[in-house]
């Protein structure tokens, strides 16, 4: 009951935590200001921190409910592997150590920011999931954060190009989170959690709510070009995979468009996320 490492390391969601580090480090490298090694060290460590916290605290209050629900069941809580005490000391130890890492060492603004990611997360976000559908917006707002971290660690403000940073990650969580409510509405409704596909109507609005995302998704990623983040090489290829992306997401306001087109869409988001933020990076002006 007390755990071992690799149940440590399992309760913070490496991949997850990978996949928010990634867009840290874009937020740092497309920012305009040089860096030092250190402060980019300090920000990506940082970072992996905090979102460790969020990851362990948020699988620390879903225990039960993880044990519910068949993708989360084996986690190291709801199987027993671990005393709930030592992941709850796990996660404050976390965030006491990340918080003041990121004020005092990389800046206020980062810290503030990446505060109000973690509690919003915590606090707001994971007990929401029981009562409405609304929790996945109020949930993609510290999962945008971490690029606006990036960029202002460098810059120590906040500019229009971060916010746009923040405003994709927002609008792709969307899309993304709502095709996996799709193809596992059950086990979120054995669960006791609240998704918009088991609502009155609402799997047809969550179709919706797809494509209406993922148009505006596609509209932002294409103001990096005139603010100067992105050149011809980033407009072709977000074109491109933009185009892709909403046409899989127009496709499944078609009646037949089931659990395999939802899963695939999930698929595709996975795939589009990396694959615009490398074009802006590689087409990045001098």
């Amino acid at each position: 009951m007390t755990g071992t490492a690799s149940d440590l390391v399992a309760l913070a969601k490496p991949r997850i935590t990978a996949l928010v580090v990634f867009t840290t480090a874009i937020g740092l490298w497309l920012a305009p200001h040089g860096l030092r090694p250190l402060t980019i060290a300090l920000t990506l460590v940082g970072t992996v921190l905090i979102v460790a916290a969020a990851n362990v605290l948020n699988m620390y209050l879903e225990r039960d409910t993880d044990a519910l629900m068949a993708r989360t069941m084996y986690r190291p809580l709801p199987a027993h592997r671990m005393d709930p005490g030592v992941a709850l000391k796990f996660g404050v130890a976390l965030a006491a150590v990340s918080v003041p890492l990121l004020t005092f060492a990389v800046g206020a603004l980062p810290g503030l920011l990446a505060s109000i990611a973690l509690v919003s997360y915590v606090l707001l976000y994971t007990p929401m999931k029981r009562q409405t559908a609304a929790a996945l917006l109020v949930g993609a707002l510290p999962g945008a954060i971490p690029p606006l971290i990036g960029w202002t660690a460098a810059t120590e403000r906040l500019d229009l190009p971060g916010v746009l940073l923040f405003a994709v990650m927002f609008l792709w969580q969307v899309p993304h989170f709502l095709a996996i409510t799709l193809f596992r509405k059950e086990e979120y409704a054995r669960a006791g959690l609240v998704v918009q596909p088991n609502e009155p109507g609402g799997e047809r609005e969550a179709r919706a709510n797809i494509v209406r995302y993922t148009v505006a998704l596609v509209a932002v990623s294409l103001l990096f070009v005139p603010l100067g983040l992105g050149r011809g090489a980033y407009l072709a290829v977000a074109l491109i995979v933009g185009a892709v992306f909403l046409g899989y997401a127009i496709a499944g306001l078609r009646q037949g468009a089931g659990r395999g087109w939802a899963r695939n869409l999930f698929l595709l988001s996975l795939l589009y996320l990396p694959v615009l933020f490398g074009a802006l990076v590689l087409d990045r002006p001098p």
